[in-house]
Formats: C-alpha cells, sequence, structure tokens
C-alpha cells in the first residue's frame, strides 16, 4: 500500500509539473509567434525582391543561398528563439524537417484540402520547450523560383537551382499550396 502511496505522489508531481501551458500563455506566445514570423518573412521577401530587380532569378537564387540563413539567424538572435522554415520538399538539406514538423506539415495539407483556416500552433515538447509553428503559402512571387519547370520556372532558373541545391525537391507549387511552415522553437 505504501508503494503505491508514493507512486500516486510522484504521478501527480509529474503531472502537476507537466509542460502544459495556459489560455493566456497560448495566446502570449501566438503573438509573438506571429510578429516573429512577419518580420522574418518581411526582411526575407524584401532581400529577395531586391535581388530580384538587381539582376533577375540568378542573382535571387544566389542571395538566397548564401544569405537566407544568416537572416534568419540573425533575427533568432533579435528575438532570441531558434527561426526555422522548412517543408516536406526541402530545397536547402539545413532546413530539414523533424518528425514533428512533417506531422504538421501534413495536418496543414488536410485542412487545406477541406478549405478549413489554418491556424499558427503552439505546443511545449517533452524537453519543455516552447514552439510556435505556422503554415508558408505559397504567393504568386515564389512561383519563378518554386513553380513548375516550363510554366513559372524557365529552363534558366532551374539549371541554377540544381548547380546550388542538387537535392533541391522545393519546385511544382501553385500559388496556394502550402510551402511548408515556419518552426519558430522559444529560448526560455
Amino acid at each position: 500500500m505504501f508503494k503505491k502511496v508514493i507512486f500516486l505522489s510522484v504521478l501527480i508531481s509529474f503531472l502537476a509539473c507537466n509542460s502544459s501551458l495556459s489560455t493566456k500563455e497560448i495566446e502570449n506566445y501566438t503573438v509573438k509567434g506571429k510578429e516573429i514570423t512577419e518580420a522574418s518573412f518581411l526582411e526575407l521577401s524584401n532581400n529577395l525582391m531586391t535581388q530580384m530587380k538587381m539582376g533577375g532569378p540568378s542573382q535571387a537564387i544566389s542571395f538566397c543561398n548564401l544569405q537566407a540563413i544568416p537572416i534568419t539567424n540573425q533575427l533568432s538572435e533579435k528575438y532570441n528563439v531558434t527561426i526555422k522554415r522548412t517543408s516536406d520538399k526541402i530545397r536547402n538539406l539545413d532546413n530539414k524537417s523533424t518528425q514533428r514538423e512533417l506531422q504538421l506539415i501534413d495536418n496543414y495539407k488536410n485542412e487545406i484540402a477541406k478549405n478549413a483556416e489554418l491556424k499558427p500552433i503552439v505546443e511545449v515538447d517533452d524537453a519543455k520547450k516552447i514552439h510556435f509553428y505556422a503554415p508558408i503559402i505559397v504567393q504568386a512571387k515564389c512561383l519563378t523560383c518554386h513553380g513548375k519547370l516550363n510554366e513559372t520556372v524557365n529552363v534558366q532558373t532551374d539549371s541554377i537551382l540544381k548547380s546550388l541545391y542538387p537535392n533541391d525537391k522545393a519546385f511544382g507549387y501553385e500559388e496556394g499550396d502550402l510551402r511548408g511552415i515556419w518552426s519558430i522553437t522559444f529560448k526560455n
């Protein structure tokens, strides 16, 4: 009987220490996550559009290859988080998805198939780290590098992509498709 009481006490203590978040905490992390993803998107897309204007897709692709991760790393430091853009069809192997991220991508795809509203997700992992996830939807301007060959991606652009990203899977998209997700881990 004594062992059962100790076991139940330990179990109750464990459950009480569970890292679930209150509704208010989820709201706060959602607001912060949205702020970070919006700032990150603006920084990346503004830089890419500048490069596109200066030298077309070849310059934008080269810039992205060398600068996208350093830009997200700078923003990660600024916001005291880890920022990652990932997909089930990655271009840069440094953005490889975790199993959880792949599950969320599948969930978002299912939501799109049902015409449901896509909402960000805030959750706590087993290591008690807080994560924010949000969908990345393909916009028309993304199709120059992420669209279909001979439709929105020309042969020259495809050649540049293949030379810089030999394992590239991030193409064949249409406007409105799920490109991937933002994955943000808060450093507590």
